[in-house]
């Protein structure tokens, strides 16, 4: 099991890495984590919903995500709330205090995932969530210590070095666990360290004699590594800066939104050679912007208003006006419409509020979520230029809504989802294609379909489109998660952690 000393330390990719190493070593390995915050999350093969990261880890396993692997995903909608969503299935908006008294029935929920999971794999590698100690929350722990007594797992303490204080998280941590809790730990890994590791040796010493436990690794930062992140801290990083390429680089803006979700959708682009991809709060630096992308969102109803009260209503319709091109995905689809109603108050208190009137589409928000994986091709191929074989989109919906289109809008995509035999309509798109919106995440995560849309973007902005052949998304990420565990293996000690994983088979 891997526990951090604070979010973000970077638990997630090293279960990441964990996971293909010992893929790589013959192993038939999986990941877990019992509970789960965040807003981007993953449509499983059985139409489940769990969380971006576990979906992650499994591919970095080799193996198809399974809601099995993230029992519980807490959806926040506000600085007190989440939607709690348990086996992959919205079972309600919880206030924390009243999500706590929900623990028998939490525990329960992940003993028997994990129980499933771990019937059907060699080894499990565990992730868990925050700080092991958090002593205000202990007796209400699901994900932390409590997890490990249920897999009885050998654990491993991450610490963030770049973010300083390492000596006194890992001291004050493990001062703080419980000598039964201790003697799970057989060791510390120090995370994301900058400079020349030799002179960080006399620190190593110190911490090893006064915790008496290995040091487990000293990873050097790894910048770029282009494998999805959990959460939006990471977007902090991910700032407007200067035009290097040129008057031929495609300047793509993401809004930066409150409830921003599944920012993942963009990282096939942000990989892409002459494209630059940044977020931001502020309207005015999407000025700079050759493409504006309204990503999805939890909660749709209050960041639209959230757009009207910063400015970003003026902004979006003099991108419009100036012909450059604007793309709505999921919530961002919904708000191009001209009204989003939400009958049941599924998100907010807002029942009604006016779209942006960008597409003549009118959504519904309604009580059930919609989590499928899917396919899709174009409809109007002929917008986009598509003569020959038409581009396969594949990803998968995470909705609340219907959205109904209106006589001035067309469809965007004849979508088919995993396992239905008939197709449907998804999105829509104005006359020229420079205004679209479409319900299916991974937009761009296949190469057919990338190259479409960066070429449709060129095109209307009037920027050169090389004919070279763009990076299969999928080979990228498949080379990223070798890069990954060459970076680990090259500064873990494997042996202690496999001596760690045979003391409790």
């Amino acid at each position: 099991m891997v526990l951090g000393t604070a979010s973000h330390a970077g638990k997630s990719l090293t279960a990441a890495a964990l996971c293909r190493i010992l893929k790589q070593d013959g192993f038939n390995v999986a990941p877990f984590k019992a509970q789960n915050m965040a807003l981007n999350s993953f449509a499983t093969r059985e139409g489940c919903e769990i969380g971006r990261a576990q979906a992650m880890q499994a591919q970095a396993a080799g193996i198809e995500p399974h809601v099995d692997m993230n029992p519980i995903l807490l959806k926040p909608t506000s600085e007190v709330g989440s939607q709690v969503v348990i086996n992959g299935r919205v079972f309600g908006n919880y206030r924390g205090a009243d999500y706590y008294r929900l623990k028998p029935m939490l525990l329960d929920a992940v003993t028997e995932a994990y129980r499933r999971l771990a019937s059907r794999h060699e080894i499990i590698v565990l992730e868990g969530a925050g700080s092991p100690v958090e002593m205000n929350l202990k007796d209400r722990d699901v994900v932390n210590m409590k997890m490990a007594e249920i897999a009885d797992a050998a654990c491993m303490l991450v610490t963030d070095i770049d973010r300083g204080g390492v000596f006194a998280s890992l001291v004050g941590t493990y001062a703080l666990l419980e000598l039964r809790e201790r003697e799970r730990f057989g060791g510390f890994l120090i995370n994301k360290f900058r400079g020349d590791v030799s002179l960080f040796t006399p620190g190593v010493e110190y911490l090893e004699n006064r915790l008496s436990q290995p040091c487990l690794g000293v990873i050097p930062y790894l910048r770029d590594h282009g494998i999805d992140d959990e959460d939006s801290v990471s977007l902090e990083r991910r700032t407007m800066r200067p035009s290097i390429g040129g008057e031929n680089e495609l300047r793509v803006c993401v809004v930066g939104l409150p409830y921003l979700s599944n920012f993942t959708d963009f990282t096939a682009l942000e990989s892409v050679n002459g494209v630059v991809v940044y977020y931001t709060r502020k309207p005015e630096e999407a000025r700079a912007a050759d493409v504006l992308i309204l990503p999805g969102s939890k909660n749709t109803i209050p960041d639209l208003l959230w757009l009207r009260e910063n400015g970003w209503e003026e902004a979006v319709h003099a991108h419009v006006a100036a012909g450059k091109p604007l793309v709505g995905i999921c919530g961002g689809f919904q708000m191009l419409g001209r009204e989003i109603r939400d009958p049941h108050r599924v998100e907010s208190d807002t029942e009604f509020v006016a779209g942006l009137g960008l597409l003549d589409v009118n959504t519904t928000l309604t009580k059930e979520k919609i989590t499928r994986q899917a396919t899709a091709r174009l409809i109007a191929p002929a917008i986009f230029a598509q003569d020959g074989a038409e581009p396969v989109f594949i990803g998968y919906e995470i909705h609340l809504g219907e959205t109904i289109l209106g006589k001035k809008a067309r469809p965007l995509f004849q979508l088919t989802r995993l396992g239905d035999v008939t197709s449907r309509n998804d999105g829509a798109i104005n006359d020229d294609g420079s205004i679209l919106g479409a319900y299916l995440h991974g937009l761009f995560d296949s190469s057919e379909g990338l190259a479409v849309m960066l070429a449709h973007w060129r095109k209307l902005c009037g920027k050169k489109f090389s004919a070279a052949q763009i990076a299969d998304p999928l080979a990228e990420r498949e080379r990223r998660y070798v890069a990954l565990a060459e970076h680990y293996r090259r500064n873990l000690r494997m042996d202690v952690i496999y001596r760690m994983i045979d003391g409790k088979k």
